[in-house]
């Protein structure tokens, strides 16, 4: 008995001398004082060392792109780093091309703060905001797609262009113990500035959708960030061609409440790619927008018709009935949302039937 007692005092003794060399530690080595961060050298914020930049400049409410919550994956948290920062690390070799390198593009999400800095972002980026809002309404339009809509609380209001999208934050919950956030594109329109709509699919093991699908309640708060993007309407001219698959239809159905609410007259095809008629949602909107709108056809196809399905509509992947529509394509544009495999694969037809490339915009996700 006295030996148990004997090993649990000493193994308390170790773990909290441990713990006393961690704080230590934090407190010493990991204490970089604060640290000066200069922004497009004319704005100077003092943080304290020892965080990553992404995290740094969250703290002062300084929001940059992440759709993976800082993890490294994703990519979109790139800035240009004029001075400090330390050495390019090799997970971001992976995501920064050579020529970005070169011009001193990083991701912030690993550059620690621990020496003054000197970065680039787009001015853009001081017009994002944190916002807070209650779930209005949450419900399924397929067995995998949930459509929300949120307040925004306190009399808020967000301008955003059609196209953009924010970064909804989910917080620590059952089946997860850390606050992340990701990217979702806007549905609603742009002059709907007290509320927003997503469009959220679920992603097996995904922490923010599962939050999302099996957690988040109508009436539960919560908060978001953005706008970010660079995809968004184009005013112009020229014939429009629009291609989404599953929950891309959120920034091409914004893009087109936008062009309805402005009275803009374009001829407008969407293709919209389905598995089968459980994948199809909102087709009495989009039935809307056909009445409504100057010049515009929706095209769904379904690529894996069963037996049961009752279905007249077009068949096979959506770039079949694209193909139909693609002649005389010098005066057109193209807006696509979707998977990268779906997008490549379209702008590579694009471009061989002649389009410019300057002229096709992605969303690619």
């Amino acid at each position: 008995m006295n030996d148990i007692v004997s090993t649990i005092a000493i193994m308390s003794g170790i773990t909290g001398f441990l713990a006393f060399l961690l704080t230590l530690a934090k407190r010493t080595v990991g204490d970089y004082g604060m640290v000066d961060i200069t922004i497009n050298g004319k704005k100077k914020l003092e943080v304290r060392g020892g965080d990553t930049l992404l995290s740094a400049l969250s703290s002062e409410k300084i929001f940059i792109p992440s759709a993976c919550g800082g993890k490294g994956t994703c990519g979109y948290c790139k800035l240009k780093v004029i001075e400090g920062g330390g050495a390019i690390l090799p997970m971001e070799e992976g995501l920064i091309s050579v020529e970005e390198i070169d011009a001193g593009v990083r991701l912030a999400c690993q550059i620690k703060v621990k020496e003054p800095i000197k970065i680039e972002i787009p001015e853009d980026l001081f017009n994002v905001r944190e916002y807070k809002a209650v779930v209005r309404k949450i419900e399924d339009i397929t067995p995998k797609i949930k459509h929300l809509v949120l307040d925004i609380l306190e009399g808020g209001e967000i301008d955003f262009k059609p196209g953009q999208y924010v970064q909804l934050v989910a917080p620590p919950y059952a089946e997860s113990d850390e606050s992340v956030q990701r990217a979702y594109s806007i549905a609603s329109c742009p002059t709907d500035k007290n509320f927003i709509e997503l469009i959220i699919g679920y992603v097996e093991g995904g922490v923010c959708t599962t939050y999302v699908h099996k957690y988040l309640k109508e009436g539960d708060s919560v908060s978001f960030n953005g706008p970010f993007g660079n995809f968004f309407y184009k005013d112009n001219d020229r014939e429009m061609i629009m291609v989404a698959a599953g929950t891309g239809m959120a920034p091409i159905l914004s893009i087109l409440r936008a062009m309805k609410s402005s009275g803009i007259e374009r001829r407008c095809l969407f293709f919209f790619g389905a598995k089968n008629r459980d994948d199809l949602f909102f087709m009495d909107k989009m039935q809307n927008l056909e009445e409504s709108l100057f010049d515009f056809e929706f095209v769904p196809a379904l690529s894996r018709i069963g037996p049961e399905d009752d279905w007249e509509g077009e068949r096979g992947r959506v770039t079949e009935p694209l193909l139909k529509h693609l002649e005389h394509i010098e005066n057109k544009e193209a807006y696509l949302c979707g998977s990268p495999v779906m997008i490549d694969a379209i702008v590579k037809l694009l471009i061989e039937k002649g389009m410019d490339e300057e002229r096709i915009y992605y969303d690619k996700f």
